[in-house]
C-alpha cells in the first residue's frame, strides 16, 4: 500500500484504485495525513469497508452504519444517536476490530460508564445508561443482520441500565378549565394549550403548525410535520411515526377559537408558524398557570395523556382513539390499560344483559 508525501505541505496522502460494488474501477485519494503510516492505514480500512470485511475497525464500520441509518431516521433522532456514538462509544471501541469485540469488552466498557461521576458526584441515570447501551447493541444487530457477524456481544452482556416510564399524570376537564381561564391573560399560550388539550397533539406537532394546516370550513386540523430546535436552529421534520400523519376533527368551539386567533395574526403567511414560542416558554407558562389556578403541576406531554384519558372516559374504543392521536391501537391498550377497567365492567354487564335478552327471545333457559 503505497503512500506519497506532499513536498509543499510536508504531509502524506493516499492515492489508489479500487472496484466499487458495480465492479467499476475508480480512483480514491485523500490528503492531509501527518505520517505515512496513517495514510496507509486509511487505505487499508477503506478497502476493508468496500469488501465488508469484518476485521475492519469498529469506527470504520460505524461509517457504513451511519451512512445507512442517517437516511432512515428523523434528523433529530440521528443527532441524538450520533452524539452518543461520538462521545460514549467510539472513544472506547473505535480502534478495535469489529469481529474481535467480545462480551468481556462490552462489560469493561459498561463498567467505565457505571463508574462515571460528574462534577457534582452524580452518575449517569439508569435510563440514560440504557439508551447508550441500546445504541451499541443496535450497531451490532445491524452487523449481524446485514454483514454476517456471528453474534451481538452487547446483547449477550445485557443492559447496564433500565428503561423507566415517567408516571403518567393527567388533568380532568374541570382542572384544565381552571388552568385555561388563567391562560386567557396570554392569548397565544391560551390557544396553544387549547389545541394540546382538546386535540391531543404532541408539543412538536403544535409548534410546527401553520395556517395552511387548518381547514376551518370542515373543522379539520392536518398533522404533517413536527418542530424541533437544535443548536439554535429551527428544524421542521416529519412527524414521529408514519401513523402520526393524520387529520383531526376539531370540536366546533375550538374551530371558532382558532379562526379568531388566525385573524389576530397580522400578515401571517400560509406556511408560517403560528406559535412563535419555545418549548421552554410553554413549560414556563405551564408552571405559572398551574400555580395560579391551584391545580396540580403536570408535564406538557401529560396534556396528551389528559386528552386520551378523556376519550376513554367518554367510551371511545382504543382503535378510534389511536387514529385520532397517531398511535397504534395496541399502544393505547397497553399504556392506558389502568383506565380501562371500568369500561371492562361495563362491557361485561352489557354482554350479560345481551345474553339474557337473547334467551328470553328464544325461550331458552339459562344453564348454570
Amino acid at each position: 500500500m503505497p503512500a506519497y508525501k506532499d513536498q509543499n505541505k510536508g504531509t502524506w496522502y493516499s492515492s489508489f484504485y479500487y472496484e466499487d460494488w458495480q465492479g467499476q474501477r475508480k480512483k480514491k485519494m485523500r490528503r492531509g495525513f501527518k505520517t505515512k503510516k496513517e495514510a496507509q492505514e486509511w487505505e487499508r480500512q477503506f478497502l476493508l469497508m468496500q469488501a465488508a470485511d469484518l476485521s475492519m475497525e469498529f469506527e470504520t464500520f460505524y461509517e457504513i452504519y451511519a451512512a445507512d441509518k442517517h437516511q432512515r431516521v428523523r434528523e433529530t433522532t440521528w443527532i441524538s444517536k450520533k452524539n452518543i456514538f461520538e462521545t460514549k462509544i467510539l472513544p472506547y471501541f473505535g480502534k478495535k476490530k469489529l469481529n474481535e469485540i467480545k462480551v468481556k469488552d462490552v462489560l469493561a466498557w459498561q463498567n467505565t460508564l457505571l463508574e462515571y461521576r460528574d462534577e457534582k458526584g452524580e452518575p449517569y441515570s439508569p435510563v440514560y445508561l440504557s439508551k447508550i447501551h441500546a445504541q451499541l447493541s443496535a450497531i451490532f444487530n445491524y452487523a449481524v443482520r446485514y454483514y454476517d457477524l456471528k453474534s451481538n456481544p452487547a446483547a449477550a452482556a445485557g443492559n447496564m441500565g433500565r428503561e423507566t416510564r415517567q408516571e403518567m399524570s393527567f388533568w380532568t376537564t374541570e382542572e384544565y378549565l381552571k388552568f385555561s381561564e388563567v391562560m386567557m391573560e396570554k392569548p397565544p399560550y391560551y390557544y396553544a394549550f387549547q389545541l394540546l388539550y382538546w386535540t391531543g397533539i404532541r408539543e412538536g406537532e403544535l409548534l410546527a403548525l401553520t395556517p395552511g394546516d387548518f381547514d376551518l370550513e370542515k373543522g379539520i386540523l392536518s398533522i404533517t410535520k413536527s418542530y424541533q430546535r437544535f443548536r439554535k436552529q429551527d428544524i421542521i421534520t416529519d412527524p414521529k411515526t408514519p401513523k402520526s400523519i393524520r387529520d383531526i376533527k376539531m370540536p366546533s368551539f375550538l374551530v371558532e377559537e382558532i379562526r379568531d386567533y388566525l385573524k389576530s395574526l397580522y400578515g401571517v403567511k400560509p406556511n408560517q408558524r403560528i406559535f412563535d414560542m419555545t418549548k421552554w416558554g410553554l413549560h414556563h407558562e405551564m408552571d405559572r398557570g398551574s400555580a395560579k389556578a391551584g391545580v396540580k403541576r403536570i408535564r406538557i406531554h401529560d396534556l396528551r395523556h389528559s386528552h386520551i384519558s378523556l376519550l376513554i372516559d367518554m367510551g371511545f374504543s382504543a382503535v378510534a382513539i389511536a387514529d385520532r392521536v397517531g398511535h397504534e391501537s395496541i399502544d393505547i391498550t397497553y399504556k392506558y390499560a389502568h383506565l380501562f377497567p371500568s369500561k371492562q365492567s361495563e362491557m361485561a354487564e352489557q354482554l350479560d344483559a345481551k345474553r339474557w335478552a337473547a334467551n328470553a327471545e328464544g325461550g331458552q333457559r339459562h344453564v348454570s
